[in-house]
């Protein structure tokens, strides 16, 4: 698969959830690919990329809160990816909710009245909207609320534990991933996945031609995809 040159031929795409690990490996897999004319970080705040990042990059600040009175940032994109989420710890069991579901749930709605065709979703391993555990069953209630939305195409994303540097230390978090980080070693498609490989996939998703209206990639199949789309540089 070729990365479309020029700019992604006038295509368009927003990223929400750009903040994040996932998000920040998606930005600079598109910009070093250059696969759209215009890409458009959508969040709570302005984030500082760096100056040539800057010049590529729109960025629409919104309150989730009120996400309605913000459809103009949602408007004239043919993609959009969304990374966006946080954890039960860090907003407790409603806040998790509302940002994991209700926002990501929104955002699709403003997406597909906006004109976008495709739209990417990193959900989780194991998402089931009737599992007894809030993070299962939030996941997989967002995944039916964005399939029901009625895009052209739509690609959802269940990653199973996510390697990465993570900014925000936690020990406990640390050393679980450097025992995956090990399990991967010997089973690479099992349990984990990093960062980079979700990108990837998540990029790979928007060259492969859609065939299916709504794809579900387990973990497997992202590393897989993840593959498929070369490094850059190499």
């Amino acid at each position: 698969m070729a990365a479309a040159p020029g700019g992604g031929s006038g295509r368009t795409c927003f990223v929400l959830g750009g903040s994040g690990e996932t998000g920040r490996a998606l930005l600079r897999e598109l910009l070093s690919r250059r696969l759209f004319a215009r890409v458009t970080l959508i969040g709570r705040r302005r984030l500082s990329l760096g100056q040539e990042a800057e010049a590529a990059v729109e960025q629409a600040v919104v309150d989730f809160e009120r996400l309605g009175e913000h459809a103009a940032a949602f408007q004239g994109h043919d993609v959009g990816f969304c990374c966006l989420g946080t954890t039960r710890a860090k907003a407790g069991a409603d806040g998790f909710v509302r940002v994991d579901r209700d926002y990501v749930a929104q955002a699709a709605e403003l997406a597909r009245a906006g004109g976008c065709k495709h739209f990417i979703l990193q959900s989780s391993q194991g998402a089931n909207a009737q599992s007894s555990f809030l993070y299962l069953r939030v996941k997989g209630e967002v995944e039916n609320l964005v399939q029901a939305v009625g895009f052209d195409r739509c690609t959802i994303l269940r990653p199973a534990v996510l390697l990465c540097k993570r900014q925000e230390s936690r020990p406990m978090e640390w050393v679980t991933r450097q025992f995956l980080g090990v399990v991967a070693r010997v089973f690479p498609t099992a349990y984990s996945v990093p960062v980079e490989t979700v990108a990837r996939a998540m990029v790979a998703c928007v060259l492969q031609p859609g065939e299916e209206k709504v794809k579900v990639l387990e973990n497997k199949a992202i590393h897989e995809l993840g593959k498929a789309v070369p490094q850059q540089g190499t």
